[in-house]
């Protein structure tokens, strides 16, 4: 794994994902997002965050998704030059929109049990329970349609010295998330959301 990469999540969320998901916090949606960039050099094509206000479907993935194919299709990478980053371990809705939407792949930070234990949403876990009949969010991580990774569990594996300047970098991010998840946990009775 490219500690270049690593690096430029970290950048992604300090600088994209998370102004975009205190606006949205702010106005009452959950605080998940997402960003896909491209694989040639890593630049970021498009960040995004969750809507549900506007639209319950709007997930930070999904409505990252509609931005992505808002942009002009002869300009837009192929997905499969693209890597799909995301806050939180996708729900089933944005995996299976990851999915039929054609990228080989999807990093996050926070898995399910971060989701439902720190963040008190615990809707990803309980639908693929209820739904799918899948206990404690264990899905095959990899399959013939993608291949996904934890940005923790890549962080352990390294060996370099950046092992250290990574983990006080995404630390802060996840203090920063932490305080945007109990700015929302305040208020989340007034919003419109169905599944708060």
């Amino acid at each position: 794994m490219s500690e270049i990469l690593l690096h430029k999540f970290s950048d992604i969320f300090k600088n994209n994902i998370l102004p975009l998901t205190a606006k949205g916090v702010d106005i009452g949606n959950k605080i998940f997002g997402a960003a896909i960039l491209n694989k040639n050099d890593y630049s970021l094509i498009v960040a995004e965050t969750n809507n549900e206000t506007e639209n319950p479907i709007w997930h930070g993935e999904i409505h990252t998704l509609k931005k992505f194919y808002e942009l002009d299709s002869k300009l837009r990478p192929s997905e499969k030059n693209c890597i799909f980053l995301s806050s939180h371990e996708p729900c089933s809705l944005c995996l299976s929109a990851i999915t039929f939407s054609g990228f080989n792949n999807f990093y996050y930070l926070f898995p399910y049990e971060s989701t439902s234990n720190k963040f008190n949403i615990p809707h990803d876990l309980n639908i693929l329970k209820e739904v799918f009949n899948i206990e404690d969010g264990k899905y095959i991580k990899e399959n013939s349609y993608w291949k996904s990774y934890n940005i923790n569990t890549l962080i352990d594996e390294l060996k370099s010295n950046d092992k250290n300047k990574l983990t006080v970098s995404f630390n802060e991010i996840k203090e920063k998330y932490i305080d945007l998840s109990k700015k929302y946990q305040s208020s989340k009775e007034k919003s419109s959301i169905p599944l708060k």
